[in-house]
């Protein structure tokens, strides 16, 4: 039975990529901060019978992050997700800046992905898969910016474009493959209910794009829809 872990589950797209990949029958480990608040989560475990296990992990603090790889044991792990991400405080545009938040925005998005991927690299290694995709974002991509403005996640998102393809190379020794994925505008609390995407069909489609993925993809950006976007 393929394993897959999942970080920021208990809403939006990370809660979606736990339901689908349970349903196919993969052994999910979910991830996000606060389970017992998680109730959805919670539910979708308690009925999954036994495919899901909820586990609690704070993507900012090492330790937590660490005791949840603990937590999975000497497992070996097909798939990664790091889905969790937020979006900082809104219209935040040069001249308008919130520093604090801008650095809370890059520790989750930019620096928590590294930490999770760093944390489940022996797990990955031991796979048949070995692989680890980050839900990035197209304001992320600095050919896409044409409109300026949310300085805190564009940056944080571009940053972590850049710290996935470095891993990708740095990681090769290991056979791991890092990739990075646009989810598209998706309707979840980030994105509004005016986004052209639900979250089923985005994470349908990237589970359809996951499953063509290796190291020959690795280092590299795509849409959900299997396009390579630029960087």
């Amino acid at each position: 039975m393929p394993t897959v872990v999942i970080t920021g589950t208990n809403r939006g797209l990370g809660f979606e990529f736990v339901k689908q990949y349970a349903a196919d029958g993969w052994c999910v480990f979910a991830a996000c901060r606060h389970p017992t608040s998680a109730d959805s989560l919670r539910l979708l475990a308690e009925r999954s019978k036994g495919l899901v296990e909820v586990v609690t992990m704070d993507v900012t603090d090492l330790r937590s992050v660490k005791q949840a790889a603990a937590q999975i044991g000497d497992g070996a792990v097909d798939l990664l997700i790091n889905s969790a991400g937020i979006a900082g405080k809104p219209h935040q545009k040069a001249g308008n800046v919130d520093y604090e938040s801008w650095a809370e925005v890059f520790n989750v998005n930019t620096m928590g992905p590294l930490r999770v991927t760093e944390a489940f690299i022996d797990h990955l290694s031991r796979s048949e898969r070995k692989l680890a995709v980050t839900i990035t974002s197209g304001m992320g991509s600095l050919t896409g910016n044409t409109s300026g403005g949310s300085i805190a996640y564009r940056s944080s998102k571009a940053a972590v474009n850049m710290v996935m393809r470095s891993a990708a190379i740095d990681f090769a020794p290991r056979g791991v493959a890092c990739v990075l994925i646009n989810p598209g505008w998706v309707k979840t609390d980030m994105g509004g209910p005016g986004a052209s995407l639900t979250p089923e069909e985005s994470v349908t489609a990237s589970k359809r794009l996951i499953e063509t993925l290796g190291s020959a993809e690795s280092g590299k950006f795509f849409d959900y829809d299997g396009r390579e976007h630029a960087w």
